[in-house]
C-alpha cells in the first residue's frame, strides 16, 4: 500500500495516542502466566500485538475483546501453558519472539518460534546465548543466529550476565526466564533501558531487585499473581505528530495520554535540547506508569549531539529525530546507535537513503547519522521497505515537503499505530490522499 502526502500548511487538533506497545506485550504475556483472570484497558491492537495474542492463543490462553481497548486475558499460571500445534507465528514483531523465547525455556515442552521474511533476517543470538548459558535448550539457524527458533523446555539455573548492548528486550528475557531458574538471575545493563517489565514483575509479586543498572531475581517463582493494567499512550506514536507540529508553521496539536515513563523520553529531552520548549501537563499515574498530556507549537530548532545513555531511551525515535535535523540550524549528530542497523530494517541506511531523495542533506555513519540543517525538502517517491516506524516519520516529511509525496510500503504502519492515517487526516485536513 502506498501514501500519498500533500504539503500542509499546519497541523491542528487533539488526538489521545494509542497504547503503548512495548506495555501492550507485556501485560499480554504476564496475564497469561497470572493466576486467573486480567483485564487490560488501552492495549494497542496492532499487529505487533495481535502476534502475541496470536502466540498465546497457541499456547492454550484465552483471551476475550470485550470492545475497543478492553480485553481480559485468562491466566493459566506460570506453568499452565499447553505444547502448540504448529508453529508460533510472531509475524514481524521481535518483540514477541525473544520475550517469547524466554518463558518458553522454563516450560515442558517443545515449541518452535517464527515469522514473517522481515524477522527471520532479525538477530536472535544477543538472547539465545545467555539462554543457553542458564541451560536452555534453544537452536536457530545460522550458527544459532537467526529465527526460526527450536526451543525444548527444560531446568534452568540463574547466571549473572553483562548485557554488551543495553537493550529492554534482551534484558526482559533474561529476567521472564529467571521466573523459573534455579536460584539467583542477574542482569547487568551498560546504560538506562525502557523498565516496564521491572515495574510490572514487581506490580505481581515478584521481588526484582534495582540496584542502578543491575536487576535481579531468585527463582524459580511460584506464583504470578493477576492484576489489571491501564496502558498508558504510546510516546513513540506520538512522536511522529510531535515533530510535526514543531516544524510546520501555524501549528497546535494536543496529546493526550502521553506514557511520561523517564525510561522513554529520551526524544522528549533531545527536542529539549534543541530549543523546544514542551511542558508536561496533568502529570499523573495509571498502572504504575506516568502519563501526561502535551500541548505542541511551532519552534525554531538547533542542531545537536546525540549518544551515550540517551540512545536506549529514545531507540524506536532516530528517524523521525533525523527528520526534525533536518529543519533545525546547524548540524545534528547521532552516535552509538549502531542497534539501529538490526530493526525491522536497517534504520541508519534506509532512513538516510529515504531523507536524501527527499532532499536532505543526511549522511550515515557506522553507529549513526549527521545531519546538515534546515533544508527545504521536495517531495517525492519514497520506500518505507516495510518499516512501520519509517513510512510514519515519511508520511509527516510529506507534509513539509513541496509538492506531493508518495510513500511506499505503508501497509507496515498498523504494526504500531492501526490509527496513524485517521490521524494524519484529521489533524492535517486536506493534505492526505
Amino acid at each position: 500500500m502506498n501514501l500519498r502526502v500533500r504539503s500542509a500548511s499546519r497541523l491542528e487538533g487533539e488526538i489521545s495516542l494509542p497504547g503503548d506497545k512495548s506495555i501492550t506485550h507485556r501485560a499480554l504475556m504476564l496475564g497469561a502466566l497470572g493466576a486467573g483472570p486480567s483485564r487490560i484497558q488501552g492495549y494497542l491492537d496492532g499487529e505487533d500485538c495481535r502476534a502475541t495474542m496470536g502466540c498465546l492463543h497457541a499456547l492454550g490462553v484465552n483471551v476475550e475483546q470485550h470492545g475497543p481497548g478492553r480485553l481480559t486475558v485468562q491466566g493459566v499460571g506460570l506453568r499452565g501453558w499447553s505444547e502448540p500445534a504448529d508453529v508460533l507465528d510472531c509475524v514481524r514483531s521481535g518483540t514477541t519472539m525473544r520475550l517469547l523465547a524466554g518463558l518458553l525455556v522454563g516450560q515442558s515442552f517443545y515449541s518452535v518460534l517464527s515469522g514473517d521474511a522481515q524477522l527471520r533476517r532479525r538477530p536472535m543470538g544477543r538472547v539465545i546465548a545467555p539462554l543457553r548459558q542458564m541451560g536452555a535448550q534453544i537452536w536457530a539457524r545460522d550458527g544459532h543466529r537467526l529465527p526460526p527458533l527450536s526451543i525444548s523446555g527444560t531446568t534452568l539455573c540463574g547466571i549473572e550476565y553483562a548485557l554488551p548492548v543495553a537493550s529492554a528486550q534482551v534484558k526482559s528475557c533474561l529476567l521472564l526466564a529467571g521466573l523459573y531458574a534455579e536460584g539467583r538471575t542477574t542482569v547487568a545493563e551498560p546504560g538506562p533501558s525502557r523498565d516496564h517489565t521491572e515495574r510490572m514483575l514487581r506490580a505481581r509479586g515478584v521481588h526484582v531487585v534495582t540496584d542502578g543498572l543491575t536487576h535481579r531475581l531468585d527463582g524459580p517463582v511460584s506464583e504470578l499473581q493477576a492484576l489489571d493494567t491501564i496502558v498508558p499512550g504510546d510516546l513513540s506514536s506520538g512522536a511522529y505528530f510531535l515533530v510535526g507540529a514543531l516544524l510546520a508553521p501555524r501549528s497546535r496539536v494536543l496529546l493526550r495520554n502521553v506514557g511520561a515513563n523517564p525510561t522513554r523520553t529520551g526524544l522528549l529531552d533531545v527536542l529539549r535540547q534543541m530549543g523546544a520548549h514542551l511542558p508536561l501537563h496533568d502529570e499523573r499515574d495509571e498502572g504504575g506508569e506516568p502519563v501526561a498530556d502535551l500541548w505542541v507549537e511551532p519552534q525554531a530548532l538547533c542542531g545537536a549531539e546525540v549518544g551515550g545513555d540517551l540512545v536506549p531511551r529514545m531507540i524506536d525515535e532516530f528517524p523521525i529525530l533525523a527528520l526534525a535535523a533536518t529543519q533545525a540550524q546547524g548540524v545534528t549528530r547521532v552516535r552509538d546507535a549502531a542497534e539501529l542497523r538490526v530493526k525491522e530494517t536497517d534504520r541508519i541506511a534506509t532512513t538516510v537513503e529515504a531523507l536524501r531523495t527527499l532532499g536532505a542533506r543526511i549522511e550515515a555513519t557506522p553507529d549513526g547519522f549527521v545531519v546538515e540543517g534546515p533544508t527545504p525538502l521536495q517531495g517525492a517517491v519514497v520506500d518505507s521497505h516495510g518499516d512501520h516506524r519509517l513510512a510514519m516519520t515519511l508520511a509527516i516529511a510529506g507534509l513539509l515537503a513541496r509538492g506531493e509525496t508518495i510513500v511506499l510500503g505503508a501497509e507496515s504502519i498498523p504494526d504500531s499505530y492501526p490509527d496513524f492515517q485517521a490521524h494524519l487526516r484529521a489533524l492535517a485536513q486536506g493534505a492526505v490522499g
